[in-house]
């Protein structure tokens, strides 16, 4: 199995108690007045959770990257 690193990109600044709400990915509020998102998910239903979790919050999501996959033994 493969773990997959995304980036989302969220209009606007969340706060850093919201980091619980997101498992294990990093939050970064970033100069330009975004967040982002990082971190490994492992299967594609996981990613559409974490999007409909983003969706709930109401912010404007501006892109969403993938970062390669990281094989796991």
């Amino acid at each position: 199995m493969s773990d997959t690193h995304y980036e989302i990109r969220l209009k606007g600044h969340l706060e850093p108690r919201w980091v619980a709400w997101f498992d294990a990915l990093s939050l970064t509020q970033e100069g330009d007045g975004t967040t982002v998102i990082r971190g490994s998910v492992i299967v594609q239903a996981a990613l559409h959770g974490l999007l409909r979790k983003v969706r709930d919050l109401g912010l404007p999501l501006i892109a969403v990257s993938q970062h390669g996959c990281q094989q796991q033994h």
